[in-house]
């Protein structure tokens, strides 16, 4: 992005251009240490190499984006580029990975001199402003593979006749790969889809990240339980819970995974409900659904209903506990070899047996989960499972036929989250019923044998979860 706003440009002078570059401490000599992930980046793409026989893919990380007028985002790469380099946390913006021949180079924008202007007048790049930047040789250290500077890309890839590129991540990447081959291809987007179907199943590496995120996950939600009281106590209660759990995620990963949700009362019954700036009132129930991603962009997806004033009432007890029926059926129908729907529809019977139980069920229970029914998703609308890893909603750019209507396998890490949604508007539910809504949320490893609940440390039945506040708040 090309600054065009003068207001803020002073003038530098010939005296400090020359000043401002003098007498500074030689940059260290030390290279860095190896990523943790680069040993299992390296058979990634060998796999991904495989699907795409002599050609030379392209992975952009991603530009920066304007927040504000000059003011930028913070920057994360884009999954595939994470997950092919090993390169987490904020790097590398406007860098893309090539693999050619099976052999891998990382173009990015490596720091310049002190001398050069850069260093000290380039709001975006320079030193004096983002902080000091890898060297070719400190980014190859760091990678285990080559490095060179992404101003030598085009040069790079002009005259090599099979490119394929992941589109609508860099546009000017995007754009230099269509010149330099005279067009798009159609390979394009099988690169997107293979990306994101070799992550299906995760390597030991990411199932051990994905146990950091959610052990940090854990410490992010006891931190909410804790400061309840005084989220009740003063006031938009909700915005104090976002505030409470992003500090924790911020201190012990990268960020939050995902805009937390954090919704009180009737607002649990909006199923995307960010807008976090109600009250919590003694007596409701919060649902919040947030995740710490670490820095290696791997992220916890975890939902907790809780009762804000520590006990549940009668009728959110006898609600909560259908959901937790509906979560025990949709894990334990989480195995290798069996069709990845049949977690959803595990979970979906319980809940339209407890809608018919209610007696607001207008059909049986057999019509309203068959094809033609679905009555029950008035009070469920979402999906039970879907999977987890780099990307909250992992994985999203394979095909149909291997998501959605896939067979799950072993290393698979999905979601098992069930919720039954009464709003305070729905006139067809039991007054004592509207305006409770709750989701119960844990990630769950597919192994040879039974599913693992990666999250089972944070407490999910409601007496185990109203000990667990008392204890917290003791």
């Amino acid at each position: 992005m090309s600054d065009s706003n003068t207001n803020r440009r002073d003038p530098f002078s010939e005296a400090f251009k020359k000043f401002i570059v003098s007498d500074w401490a030689p940059y260290s000599s030390e290279l860095p240490a190896r990523l943790p992930a680069a040993e299992w980046a390296a058979k990634r793409r060998e796999r991904i190499s495989e699907l795409h026989p002599g050609a030379t893919l392209v992975f952009p990380a991603g530009p920066l984006k304007v927040r504000s007028n000059d003011t930028d985002y913070r920057f994360r790469p884009h999954t595939a580029f994470a997950y092919f380099t090993g390169l987490g946390e904020d790097r590398e913006p406007d860098a893309a990975l090539v693999v050619a021949d099976g052999e891998p180079l990382l173009f990015f924008r490596p720091r310049a001199p002190r001398t050069d202007r850069e260093f000290y007048a380039d709001a975006r790049y320079g030193e004096m402003w983002v902080g000091q930047r890898d060297s070719l040789d400190e980014m190859s250290s760091a990678v285990g593979f080559e490095c060179r500077d992404i101003r030598g890309l085009e040069e790079f890839l002009t005259g090599r006749g099979d490119i394929v590129v992941i589109r609508d991540v860099d546009p000017a990447v995007t754009e230099l790969v269509d010149r330099v081959r005279g067009g798009s291809s159609d390979d394009d987007a099988a690169l997107a889809r293979n990306a994101s179907t070799l992550r299906f199943t995760k390597d030991e590496f990411e199932v051990g990240e994905m146990g950091r995120a959610i052990a940090a996950t854990k410490v992010g939600f006891e931190a909410v339980i804790r400061e309840l009281p005084k989220a009740v106590a003063g006031g938009r209660g909700e915005r104090w819970v976002e505030g409470i759990f992003a500090l924790h995620a911020r201190h012990l990963g990268n960020a939050v995974g995902y805009d937390t949700i954090a919704a009180s009362g009737d607002h649990a019954n909006t199923l995307h409900w960010i807008r976090n700036d109600g009250e919590l009132r003694d007596g409701d129930l919060l649902l919040m659904d947030a995740g710490v991603e670490v820095n290696s962009l791997y992220t916890a997806d975890i939902t907790r209903t809780l009762p804000i004033g520590g006990r549940f009432t009668d009728a959110q007890r006898r609600v909560y506990d259908a959901v937790y029926r509906a979560q025990e059926a949709g894990i334990a129908a989480a195995r290798a070899g069996e069709p990845f729907k049949n977690v959803h529809a595990a979970a979906i019977r319980v809940v339209a047996e407890f809608c018919d139980e209610l007696g607001i069920l207008p059909v049986s229970v057999d019509e309203s989960v068959s094809e033609d029914g679905g009555h029950h998703r008035r009070w469920m609308v979402h999906g039970t499972s879907h999977h987890l890893g780099l990307d909250v909603h992992d994985c999203a750019q394979a095909s149909r036929e291997d998501y959605r209507e896939g067979d799950l396998r072993a290393d698979m890490i999905i979601t098992v989250e069930p919720g039954i949604y009464f709003k305070s508007t729905d006139l067809l539910v039991p007054e004592e019923y509207r305006g409770i809504g709750i989701r119960i949320e844990d990630d769950i490893l597919v192994t040879d044998g039974d599913p693992i609940n990666l999250s089972d440390a944070l407490p999910r039945t409601a007496d185990e979860v109203e000990a667990w506040i008392a204890d917290l708040q003791a």
